[in-house]
């Protein structure tokens, strides 16, 4: 049975590893420290970090396809690997778009996807500029990097635009700026392909975003109009397909209040809109992204339910004195039905420690439910008031 390397040693290559143990394979991974979430617990682990071309290369070795749990290996390095014959899905090609925002709002439009209007930023007076033209505030980017709200700053003023362009400018950051959209909501098209060039396609679902971090995710996409999901989805399939994308891709959206839907970003690997699928559709993205990278038939995507809902565990601002064991008894003593992944991290405000999926009927009871569970699992506290010892 094939040998799969991830690199990142994060929580999105801890839940590969248990789809790869499902469908007999090994999910090797490269990990910068022995304590990440994925080392924990896959029994071939190789420490080094993904910009070091000779740990890429100790990583591939004997690997049947080589991944990715996150965006950040250098492309030089990927190509490299490539040439030296070791099977890289997806492509170092394709990865750029998602390593690099500008290359891929400026592809985005060169296929004529709508995108929100942008410009490079080089200096203040560009921002500046932009901001003119095209109304304040607007959002402004680092081109590589950010995530989860780092690498953003919504610049309200010529003088914020000025402080931060400057600062950013002086760390070697790349910028690009960004038209903010008055959205109705943001979407997620989550799609897989094969080298062989079989696609499959998962509801679009609606992403619950605070404090620019995904919070909750609701499947599918609430009140969307059945035209409007299939736009979404056949722009995220094509895309996969003019990219050369291989493996899972989620295509993050904009929803406007007039009906548009606008590309804002891309992410060519498992991602956190399809946690969702783990419990709530027959095959998830996890197995998908295995099946994908090594040429299998896809699986089904189908729903298991009307509404499944998946609610992040985020780090409170003070660890609870009760354990996460303790909590998790008490989760499960009063919803037995929710389904609990946890990741293995230490307790950080807002970090992504673990998700809970629930599935049932009603979005709203469903999501009241999620974001509860997910409450109580961070911060010990019941938002309904609950005591468990009452």
């Amino acid at each position: 049975m094939p040998t799969v390397t991830m690199i990142g040693g994060g929580q999105l290559a801890r839940m590969t590893h248990q789809a790869a143990v499902a469908l007999g394979q090994r999910l090797r991974v490269l990990a910068e420290r022995p304590d990440d979430p994925a080392a924990q617990v896959t029994p071939e682990v190789v420490l080094g970090a993904h910009t070091d071309l000779a740990a890429l290369r100790k990583a591939a070795v004997g690997s049947h396809a080589l991944t990715f749990d996150h965006e950040h290996v250098p492309t030089e390095h990927l190509e490299t690997l490539v040439a030296e014959g070791v099977n890289v899905q997806p492509p170092p090609g394709a990865l750029l778009y998602a390593q690099d925002k500008l290359a891929m709002r400026r592809k985005l439009a060169e296929l004529g996807v709508p995108v929100p209007p942008f410009t490079a930023v080089e200096s203040a007076a560009d921002a500046i500029g932009f901001g003119d033209e095209h109304g304040w505030p607007f959002v402004l980017k680092a081109v590589r990097g950010g995530y989860d709200g780092r690498g953003v700053w919504m610049i309200d003023d010529r003088a914020e635009a000025e402080t931060v362009v400057a600062d950013q400018l002086a760390h070697g950051v790349v910028l690009l700026a960004e038209q903010k959209v008055d959205l109705k909501r943001e979407l997620s098209a989550m799609v897989a392909r094969s080298p062989f060039g079989q696609a499959a396609a998962w509801p679009v679902v609606e992403t619950v975003q605070r404090e620019g971090q995904c919070a909750v995710v609701i499947a599918p996409a609430p009140e969307l109009p059945d035209a409007r999901s299939a736009e979404a989805t056949e722009l995220a399939l094509r895309l996969a397909k003019e990219l050369g994308v291989t493996g899972a891709m989620a295509v993050e959206l904009f929803e406007t209040h007039d009906g548009r839907l606008l590309v804002n970003e891309l992410a060519m690997r498992p991602h956190n809109s399809g946690h969702w699928g783990m419990d709530g559709a027959v095959t998830g993205q996890f197995e998908q992204h295995l099946r994908a990278v090594l040429d299998y038939p896809l699986g089904d995507t189908s729903p298991l339910a009307p509404v499944t809902v998946m609610a992040n565990i985020l780090g409170a601002e003070t660890a609870p004195e009760m354990t996460m064991d303790e909590r998790l008894h008490h989760l499960f003593a009063r919803m037995p039905h929710a389904r609990v992944h946890l990741y293995g991290k230490g307790e950080r405000p807002k970090r992504k420690i673990g998700h809970i999926n629930i599935l049932g009927d009603d979005v709203a009871e469903v999501r009241e439910q999620a974001e509860r569970a997910a409450h109580w699992m961070s911060h010990a506290i019941w938002t309904d008031g609950w005591d468990p010892h009452e």
